[in-house]
């Protein structure tokens, strides 16, 4: 039988990325999201046999009911990947919302810790599934004005470190990918806004360009798959080389010297 997945923030960017690189490989898949119409065509688009769910991760009776839809549809999960999340406002810290930074961390950590301890208690009894999280950069580097989201992705990083040494000996895996720069919709908004600098942020990567959603993908895809069976409790970077520059000036193309 084909494996199957669950997906948050599956209708678009990196979200809908994962879901058409595991869908292409035979896995089943649970599309869910805060958009229900854009889950459903999603899910038609993506064939027969795939379901799209409306879930707020954040709200634990939407999460509760999602895992409870997808086991239905499959009976169980093998696979829980953690993408859904917003952005912070790119605010100094003296000028950030308090009512703005609890609403990163509800959906960006607190709905990672929900819709993880749903799969949990669908994959412990089994004893076996993967769990895939989605921390980022902001997570394991410091970036200014991003405080509340990298707060939560931090917590996404310890988080996972966690679940994977509590679930191991029931053989889940628990992992997560740390992407830097995406290329999706978000980032191009950003720019156009004049919030972030696209090619100051191309020189300082020393593969010189930003990610496609399909890389990111391509990360989760190997971690869900039996290739990574030893591996748990990772945080795998998918940044071109961002965190590895420790140079000053820019690493594309090379310093001199």
């Amino acid at each position: 039988m084909s494996p199957s997945a669950l997906i948050t923030g599956a209708a678009d960017g990196i979200g809908w990325a994962i879901a058409r690189t595991l869908a292409a490989t035979g896995w089943r898949l649970a599309l869910v999201d805060l958009d229900e119409g854009a889950a459903a065509a999603r899910a038609a688009e993506l064939g027969a046999g795939h379901l799209a769910v409306r879930a707020d991760v954040s709200v634990e009776e939407d999460v509760a009911e999602a895992m409870r839809r997808a086991v239905a549809a499959f009976g169980g999960l093998d696979a829980v990947v953690n993408n859904a999340g917003i952005a912070d406002t790119h605010l100094p810290t003296v000028e950030q919302d308090a009512a703005r930074f609890r609403k990163i961390l509800d959906v960006d950590l607190t709905g990672v810790f929900l819709v993880s301890r749903e799969a949990a208690r669908v994959m412990l009894p089994r004893r076996s599934g993967s769990i895939v999280n989605l921390s980022s950069i902001a997570g394991i580097t410091g970036l200014p004005r991003r405080n509340a989201y990298g707060a939560a992705k931090a917590g996404v990083v310890a988080l996972t470190r966690s679940m994977a040494c509590e679930f191991g000996p029931a053989g889940i895996r628990v992992n997560a990918v740390a992407p830097g720069y995406v290329e999706t919709a978000l980032v191009k908004a950003l720019e156009r806004d004049g919030r972030i600098d696209l090619g100051r942020i191309r020189r300082r990567i020393p593969l010189g360009f930003l990610a496609q959603p399909d890389d990111i993908a391509q990360a989760v895809a190997f971690l869900v798959s039996p290739a990574a069976r030893y591996v748990t409790g990772t945080v795998l970077s998918v940044d071109g080389g961002w965190q590895a520059f420790g140079d000053a000036g820019d690493a594309f193309p090379p310093p001199a010297g």
